[in-house]
């Protein structure tokens, strides 16, 4: 059993583990929706028009490969930039402000970061090591937001010192470290109280994070954020400038904030109404969903933005509170569809289910090292041979990886043409989220380079692990 990956349109439907409609031709094996992959990816119409491999923003894939090898992140630039773009402007609004942070921990690079600075976006980082790429990269460093459920010593210090925008606070003793800082640099800082609402979007419970038995934030329905506010004020060193709250991942429709926001004007209304000002920021935190099948239908950043408008604009009026600065925090929805992984085929095994039935296992050089959310969430994708097309019939197959895990599952149901052979490439789409942020080096197997590309041309985002950089951690060698 697995919870639907699609988000809240699906929150009460819970199915056993199925097999995807068959495709209606072969034709159908090798369609490109426009709404799973990068703006720029299509079948090439270039040197070998035979072969119609993949290719993205004008380059071949088998270039690609061939230059930088396999597995392999490949990044759209443009699409990245024009997803980011078309955030800042969904949220430049003169009547009710926005500010978009990226979520930095979908995927983050000093490359990306230059793109998200260049396209005015702020970002949101949730540790030390976050923090530091940041700073290292030239990120302007009051565009950042420090969050996380457990910031150290060393880390707030840091922060401090490099002057970020604001704090987000998780917990009461985060309220005393984060003060003391600020005291001990002589400075005030800017905070927001991280406020768990008791929504909980209908997610996989494991990525729907504001209902009350988790980790993160500060109760309303117990008083704890509201204690956090009577402390924050009374601080010379601190200042409130906002209320955040975060109700999940891969969310579809607006119901879950429509709530939310209900329950953080209220808190704004109670800390006007107890402490005599108003909070300059809403933060309604990310969670945007993403396409990452044909059939998915995810909000656009504008439809996105005007319902949020409109529920703040309502909410404001029954208190009587003037409009705030809102904000959110999209990082799948930024680095998600712009990315995808590629891999080549090792071996190809035919099983035999029983009763006429039988699946096809394409094993590639990457697996749960590279995406451990199809283990982790029982995350769907889709999958397209990438180096040709063909007219073989399709063939009920399961893509893993070449770890040893029966888990080690990239793709567990799909249709892939009956002659997928070995030193094939296929690609995953929409792996741009958390899958490099969340690799290891699970049998000892080096994390893959990130490839970005734009106009005809790629270039390395990161470098791709060696096993020389892995036995470099072992002091005995």
């Amino acid at each position: 059993m697995r919870a639907h990956p699609a988000g809240p349109r699906h929150g009460d439907m819970v199915s056993a583990l199925g097999t995807p409609t068959a495709p209606v031709d072969s034709e159908s094996l090798h369609e490109l929706s426009p709404i799973v992959w990068p703006k720029s990816v299509l079948r090439a119409r270039g040197k070998d028009l035979t072969a119609q491999s993949l290719e993205v923003a004008g380059v071949d894939v088998r270039d690609i490969a061939d230059e930088f090898g396999t597995p392999l992140f490949v990044l759209d630039e443009a699409d990245f930039r024009s997803r980011a773009a078309a955030f800042r402007r969904a949220y430049d609004d003169d009547e009710i402000p926005g500010t978009v942070y990226y979520a930095g921990k979908a995927f983050l690079s000093a490359t990306t970061l230059r793109w998200l600075a260049d396209e005015g976006l702020n970002l949101d980082v949730c540790s030390g090591g976050e923090l530091a790429l940041a700073l290292r990269a030239g990120f302007p460093t009051d565009r950042i937001s420090f969050h996380g459920n457990n910031k150290s010593h060393d880390e707030i210090d840091a922060a401090v010192i490099a002057g970020i925008g604001s704090f987000v606070i998780d917990s009461f003793e985060e309220i005393a470290r984060v003060a003391a800082a600020a005291t001990r640099h002589d400075v005030i800082v800017n905070v927001l109280v991280r406020v768990t609402v008791g929504v909980e979007a209908h997610t996989h419970e494991f990525i729907a994070t504001a209902h009350e038995d988790q980790k993160f934030g500060l109760s309303l329905s117990t008083g704890a954020a509201a204690e956090a506010i009577r402390r924050i004020v009374k601080l010379p060193s601190l200042n409130l400038i906002g209320l955040h709250s975060h109700i999940g991942s891969q969310i579809f429709d607006e119901a879950g904030f429509e709530v939310a926001a209900h329950r953080l004007v209220g808190l704004a209304a109670a800390v006007r109404d107890e402490h005599g000002f108003e909070v300059d920021e809403l933060n309604l935190g990310g969670g945007m969903g993403i396409a990452y099948q044909s059939d998915d239908d995810p909000m656009t950043a504008d439809e996105m933005a005007s319902l949020l408008r409109g529920i703040i604009k309502r909410e404001c009026a029954g208190y009587g509170l003037r409009l705030p600065h809102i904000a959110v925090e999209p990082g799948r929805a930024i680095v998600g569809p712009s990315m995808f992984t590629l891999y080549r085929v090792g071996t190809v095994k035919e099983i035999d289910l029983g009763n006429g039935h039988a699946r096809r296992y394409v094993s590639v050089d990457g697996g749960m090292s590279d995406n451990i959310r199809t283990a982790l969430y029982d995350a769907e994708y889709t999958v397209r041979l990438a180096s040709r097309v063909s007219e073989a019939d399709a063939v009920l197959s399961r893509v893993v990886g070449r770890h040893c895990e029966s888990g080690d599952i990239v793709v567990r149901d799909c249709w892939l043409p009956g002659d997928v052979t070995a030193g094939d490439l296929v690609a995953v789409a929409a792996t741009g989220a958390y899958c490099r942020a969340m690799a290891s080096n699970y049998n000892y197997v080096p994390r893959p380079a990130v490839v970005g590309v734009c106009e005809g041309k790629a270039s390395l985002v990161l470098r791709g692990e060696t096993i020389d950089d892995l036995l470099a951690f072992d002091p005995a060698l």
